[in-house]
């Protein structure tokens, strides 16, 4: 299999260009574990950023051996007690061809892996959701997202750590705290960390 596409990123950053979310995890955790010369590694969802890179020559025989699949996932698993009583609920039950207690059943049943974080500080993309449950964007976002608010958009999943603007649907909250600096690891649910979520 050929290496993954990579492009200069500034004057010392590379940009690795990879299938999904969950190539670029995979990606990631292996060149962590390769001991590559690198400042920062961040995962994507179609990407990783190699940023501070002392030797270009040395990405390129890691990128090399890297192959797809092969690293194992069991991370952290972080359950998240959540109350489905999310203004969007009926809604993705509609799309999903079910009632409330059905959306509960499946949301619950799966195991997400945190892909990434973005947007906000301590807001994880969640990958698992599986293509067939995949759920548009709000055509118009809401001014207000409350905080602890647990969500869905496409593939992701994904709780508010703040209260912001947003447009994904909304299952349901949970009173977990996503970030707090006082924490040795402020994020919850870091990338690579396995997410429940189990009703409250």
């Amino acid at each position: 299999m050929p290496p993954p596409l990579v492009r200069p990123f500034g004057p010392d950053a590379l940009l690795v260009e990879v299938a999904d979310a969950v190539a670029a995890l995979d990606l990631a955790g292996f060149v962590r574990d390769a001991g590559l010369d690198a400042v920062e590694v961040v995962p994507a969802a179609e990407t990783v950023l190699l940023d501070g890179v002392a030797d270009r020559e040395a990405v390129a025989a890691v990128l090399a051996r890297w192959r797809p699949g092969e690293r194992d996932h069991d991370g952290t698993v972080v359950e998240v007690p959540t109350t489905y009583d999310g203004a969007d609920l009926d809604d993705v039950a509609e799309r999903w061809g079910t009632d409330r207690d059905g959306v509960v059943e499946r949301h619950a049943a799966l195991t997400f892996v945190s892909a990434f974080c973005g947007f906000a500080p301590g807001f994880a993309y969640l990958a698992g959701l599986p293509d067939e449950l995949a759920v548009p964007r709000l055509a118009t976002p809401r001014t207000r997202v409350p905080a602890g608010s647990v969500a869905l958009a496409g593939t992701w999943c994904g709780v508010y750590p703040t209260s912001s603007p947003g447009g994904w649907r909304l299952l349901g909250h949970t009173r977990a705290t996503l970030w707090d600096q006082a924490r040795p690891t402020p994020a919850l649910l870091p990338p690579g960390t396995r997410v429940r979520f189990v009703p409250a």
